[in-house]
């Protein structure tokens, strides 16, 4: 009796032990077109809960450079940290490092002013995502022509929708000097940045996200800068690392003088989805 009941509580375990030998499926080439998508409006979410590294490439030329060409990479990590079950700080460090003419033919470079932004945003899932609270600005330049010397403050406010294939949303602030020097004009400035992605298949999207900004010291007339243009982006990945890639062309319709009329945007992402336990 007992070597039959052995043989049946045998049988009846082979084939889970089979199963979970097996090796994990690989995903079908829907499954991987739509992870592709979510993660493309996760990346285009600025206060979405996912770690992530973007280094941006942008260009400028014409207009007030001329035939020159002004470099500015700015390397952007976001780390986003649960302070409870309702509420997220997402932080996003901004270094950015300069390339610019300079007298005589020669170039001046070296890394600029480095801000730290903190928003807090709540948890809960609505047809409206927002995120608060403030933007920082350090003295780091590390060139002479960089340079203000100056700690800077401000508020920084978020908001977004995400219906359907559409991310849209703005993000806006604005700097005041709060100490450092006296020997450089006193920061005030303001940032906005609307944008509108409308999502295709595959990872692939349609964007726009010109990065208006004024100087609110500046002579009347070259306070403003206000970029038009588009261009496209994709996540897709390298091995087994998602990545976004985008690429964005914009003209500066208004503009101090002294500035580029032409901007060509680039930027590679890496990106690490944040799975975290249920309460």
């Amino acid at each position: 009796m007992k070597p039959v009941l052995l043989s049946l509580m045998l049988a009846a375990a082979l084939p889970a032990g089979l199963l979970a030998q097996e090796p994990a499926k690989p995903e079908t080439a829907a499954e991987i077109a739509a992870t592709a998508t979510a993660l493309a409006k996760q990346a285009q979410n600025p206060v979405a809960d996912m770690v992530s590294v973007p280094v941006q490439f942008n260009w400028y030329t014409g207009g007030g450079l001329g035939d020159e060409t002004m470099q500015v990479t700015n390397i952007q990590p976001v780390f986003p940290l649960g302070l409870d079950q309702d509420w997220l700080l997402v932080a996003r460090t901004i270094v950015p490092v300069v390339n610019a003419p300079a007298p005589f033919g020669e170039r001046s470079t070296g890394i600029g002013d480095i801000q730290e932004q903190l928003l807090l945003t709540p948890t809960k899932t609505s047809a409206w995502v927002y995120g608060f609270v403030p933007v920082f600005s350090f003295p780091t330049a590390t060139n002479d022509a960089l340079t203000t010397g100056q700690f800077a403050l401000g508020p920084t406010f978020v908001i977004l929708t995400m219906p359907g294939k559409w991310v849209i949303g703005a993000v806006v602030n604005n700097l005041w000097r709060i100490a450092g020097s006296d020997n450089t004009t006193a920061i005030n400035a303001f940032f906005a940045q609307p944008f509108i992605n409308f999502n295709l298949k595959r990872g692939w999207a349609i964007s726009t996200s010109p990065a208006i900004t004024a100087d609110w010291n500046a002579p009347s007339g070259q306070e403003w800068t206000v970029p038009v243009g588009l261009g496209v982006s994709r996540v897709d990945r390298i091995g087994k690392q998602p990545v976004s890639l985008s690429l964005q062309y914009y003209h500066n319709v208004v503009r101090p003088d002294n500035a580029g009329a032409d901007v060509v945007r680039m930027q590679f992402t890496l990106l690490y989805p944040v799975t975290r336990p249920k309460k």
